[in-house]
């Protein structure tokens, strides 16, 4: 250990009053009320050109899908439109320095139902494909436009669509003041379990977290096997369903998939524990398949790789997807992994408390990639008007404010945070004007994507449009 190093450790750490104090003082410089401000820049970019960017890295052959995905509405435009937000963001007003480990895709349908190791059911942020260090203030922006263009497609009304605003911003405000008073590594073992949404909820939503919570644990690998896979010549074979799943022969690049696959394995298996590589070597690879996955991810490379243990009661489908940079590097700083899959993986890790026993990431051919289970008890709410009691929408935005904290919370920085933001409702006011505003704005950029798709600039997919 270096004398750096060690001089680190040593040295005296600030209190929480004294971070808190930090926070504060930031409000002068950086007024909450300004946080509110948005106005599309003069010199902005446009949409479309900022998507078609994009799919320049994407598999030709499947962007007409990610198009035809994000016009179904303003909502799944916004989803998939995390690069486009970004750039805005960015020349919006200045963050306050205050940087933590940020999503960088943060939206409402970015939170779920997962398995911890021990089997628990745990609420929080579910996807890090952009997870970056950057502002705080980035992702509750676009949480709380999220809540606006989402309870707009939900049938919400202006109200309404405040009053969710309302209760996700003052949820994550009380929260991050709790999670500053929190020691660090009690921080790092915090969760939001089952039981504790069934304390948190009030008791007309019992009913309804009872059906996801058991949605939730009926989605595990048999469940995968009965959907995504058939005995052909006595033989389980993952079905085609072309263009969503699909066999292939040969990468894009040439490259035998067997012989891709080998060289993928022996590089994700360097990014496993040894526990972890002892417990996926008892299993034995049966089938692989491209597969189309998300709105956003729609174009990049992702297989489900279908292996089987002791025999067909022993299920493992692991999902190995493409990992680019993050939408927020342009904007913040350049990721400080070599491996974007290792980027992903870090982020998860940090943010989330229980993460997948097989995340792990790997590289093939220069193109990064990370490994999660496919499904392992997941779940979450359906955002269809048809299924979705709009009523009842504040409370769980209140839920998404307080996983958002809870994972920002984890960087170490809680205390600043919670000084800046205060207890008046200054800055939740300030949300509720920056939500209408950009959702205003992603229907203006939804509109521009249908102009697109109608005089033919972008190629659409018919069978999603």
């Amino acid at each position: 250990m270096d004398q750096q190093t060690i001089s680190y450790f040593k040295s005296k750490p600030k209190t929480i009053e004294e971070r808190f104090a930090e926070g504060k003082a930031l409000r002068d410089k950086f007024p909450r009320k300004e946080q509110g401000e948005y106005k599309p820049d003069p010199n902005r970019a446009d949409p479309i050109s900022i998507l078609e960017e994009q799919g320049k890295t994407r598999l030709t052959e499947l962007v007409p899908i990610r198009y035809a995905r994000m016009l179904t509405s303003p909502f799944a435009f916004l989803r998939g439109a995390a690069a486009i937000m970004a750039a805005d963001l960015a020349a919006g007003p200045k963050p306050t320095g205050i940087n933590v480990q940020t999503c960088g895709d943060m939206h409402v349908a970015n939170f779920g139902l997962f398995a911890s190791a021990e089997r628990t059911l745990i609420f929080g942020i579910n996807d890090f494909d952009e997870t970056l260090p950057g502002p705080w203030e980035w992702d509750i922006k676009r949480l709380v436009a999220s809540i606006v263009a989402s309870g707009r497609f939900l049938g919400a009304k202006k109200n309404l669509c405040a009053e969710s605003v309302l209760a996700a911003v003052s949820s994550y405000k009380k929260s991050m003041r709790n999670y500053s008073a929190m020691g660090h590594i009690e921080l790092v073992y915090a969760t939001m379990t089952e039981k504790d949404l069934q304390k948190k909820l009030p008791p007309s939503l019992q009913k309804g977290l009872k059906k996801l919570t058991d949605k939730a644990r009926e989605r595990t690998h048999f469940q995968v096997l009965d959907k995504l896979a058939n005995i052909v010549d006595a033989k389980y074979r993952l079905r085609d369903d072309a263009p969503f799943i699909v066999h292939e022969t040969h990468t894009k690049n040439g490259r035998p998939i067997d012989e891709a696959l080998g060289l993928f394995l022996e590089s994700y298996m360097l990014s496993l524990a040894d526990d972890r590589i002892q417990l996926l070597k008892q299993y034995r690879i049966v089938d692989v398949a491209r597969k189309v996955v998300g709105v956003g991810s729609v174009g990049t490379r992702c297989w489900i790789v279908f292996l089987l243990g002791n025999n067909s009661e022993d299920p493992l489908f692991l999902q190995v997807k493409e990992a680019q940079p993050s939408v927020l590097e342009p904007y913040t700083s350049k990721s400080t992994y070599s491996n974007h899959g290792h980027r992903v993986v870090a982020g998860q890790r940090l943010l989330q408390a229980a993460p997948d026993i097989f995340i792990g990431w790997g590289e093939i051919d220069g193109i990064h990639f990370y490994v999660r289970q496919l499904r392992d008890m997941k779940g979450g709410v359906e955002f269809d008007p048809a299924k979705v009691n709009v009523e009842n929408y504040p409370e769980y935005c209140k839920l998404c404010g307080e996983a958002l904290a809870l994972a920002h919370a984890k960087s170490g920085n809680a205390a600043m945070i919670s000084g800046y933001l205060g207890k008046s409702d200054e800055f939740d006011q300030a949300m509720v004007r920056f939500a209408f505003a950009y959702a205003d704005q992603t229907e203006e950029d939804h509109q521009a994507l249908k102009t697109a798709a109608a005089s033919g600039r972008i190629q659409v997919a018919r069978s999603e449009s």
